[in-house]
């Protein structure tokens, strides 16, 4: 009995040891990596950022006056302002994103529309919720066709209204993104065009006089810290910078010689999560089999007095 217990317990052993040997991988895989054919220098490693990133980061820029008077076209191909929808002394929530990004926008827009999910505000009647393309060339077919996404998700019928989907000419774009400290670069797609962006991910609660109160950074939102933002926003009050612990919209494809989007830093947070896990379930392992392995010798003890159990 005892040699079938410890056989077990050298397989159950093993197995943690490979999945936290995979855990690992993550977190050795920075969201960073030197372009093949560039010369590739110090700052590339550890915890530097390539140099594609270094202007694609979020410079917060809390009391900041965004551009109300800026033009844009919405998602039903209609001319407007962003001072449009600051006339009804409520706050808004401002993602900046592109309707053609292969991954990381989509994240961002999940879990802004999850978090708003759990508030008991609602866009329209409470707040605005404005989404601005940083690309020029998106179309307003294209913002419909998010706009009648993420409102499906949303699920709550009545406040389509207060969900607004943009597109807009480069002057216009770089105004607000520069109101906001939202920095990005143009990066080749995959076909050589440049049809790309390296970003990060962040949304910025608005004042009722459009400044900036609050940014929230990353593509997971809590709904108690948006509802929070909210309503101090809805005051006129400006918060606090928040860490800048970035999740960016970057990765170097050796094999085509482009850029590719990936989450790395997600995937990072998950295997630091697993991670967690995994250690969790080693130590009570340890425990267990100590206080088992305790107990049968305990048992032999009584049965057989005499006989070595070492």
């Amino acid at each position: 009995m005892m040699d079938i217990f410890r056989k077990t317990r050298r397989t159950a052993y093993a197995a943690a040891a490979v999945l936290l040997g995979c855990a690992l991988l993550p977190l050795a895989t920075p969201a960073q990596v030197a372009s093949y054919g560039e010369k590739q220098t110090g700052d590339q490693y550890g915890n530097e950022l390539p140099t594609v990133l270094k202007s694609a980061a979020i410079n917060q820029r809390l009391n900041g006056q965004i551009p109300l008077n800026s033009t844009w076209t919405d998602e039903t191909g209609k001319s407007v302002h962003l001072g449009d929808y600051f006339q009804n002394g409520k706050p808004a929530i401002l993602a900046l994103v592109y309707y053609q990004c292969p991954m990381l926008c989509s994240e961002e827009l999940d879990g802004l529309t999850q978090a708003l999910a759990m508030v008991h505000l609602n866009p329209g009647k409470d707040f605005q919720v404005v989404i601005a393309s940083i690309d020029p060339s998106d179309t307003p077919a294209m913002a419909e066709q998010k706009k009648a996404l993420y409102t499906k998700r949303y699920a709550r019928p009545g406040t389509e209204a207060g969900w607004h989907f943009l597109v807009g000419p480069q002057p216009s774009i770089d105004a607000l993104s520069s109101a906001v400290g939202f920095g990005y670069v143009r990066v080749p797609g995959p076909d050589g065009k440049l049809t790309q962006f390296a970003h990060a991910s962040a949304i910025q609660i608005l004042t009722p006089e459009g400044k900036v109160a609050q940014y929230y950074l990353g593509v997971e939102y809590s709904p108690k810290d948006v509802l929070l933002g909210l309503v101090e926003a809805s005051g006129n009050k400006i918060g606090s910078p928040v860490a800048n612990i970035l999740t960016y919209c970057y990765h170097y494809d050796p094999h085509r010689n482009r850029h590719s989007i990936i989450v790395a830093r997600v995937v990072q947070l998950s295997g630091m999560v697993t991670l967690a896990g995994l250690g969790g379930f080693m130590f009570l392992m340890f425990r267990r089999d100590h206080q088992i392995a305790k107990e049968q010798n305990h048992l032999t003890r009584r049965s057989d007095p005499d006989r070595d159990v070492s």
